[in-house]
């Protein structure tokens, strides 16, 4: 059975999206897919991606999901605490 989760993060970049995507990618049992940003008007203050989906696979236990918490964590305190 899989599990889907989207993970939003307002105005980052995508640069930075990406790096969590590698970062999520590397936990055993998850899989991630960038979600294109849905707007039809540019802005800069909007990141270029919507957000994430993470994939839970059959082989993803507890520790899996901690581990991509405690990444998901890190990147919410490095780069949105204003």
């Amino acid at each position: 059975m899989e599990n889907k989760e989207k993970i939003e993060f307002a105005g980052l970049p995508l640069a930075v999206y990406r790096e969590i995507a590698v970062h999520l990618r590397q936990v055993e049992g998850v899989e991630v897919d960038l979600i294109p940003q849905l707007s039809q008007e540019f802005d800069y203050n909007q990141s270029q991606i919507g957000g994430l989906w993470i994939s839970w696979t059959a082989n993803s236990g507890l520790e899996s999901r901690q581990r991509v918490n405690e990444i998901l964590t890190y990147y919410q305190n490095r780069y949105l605490v204003f």
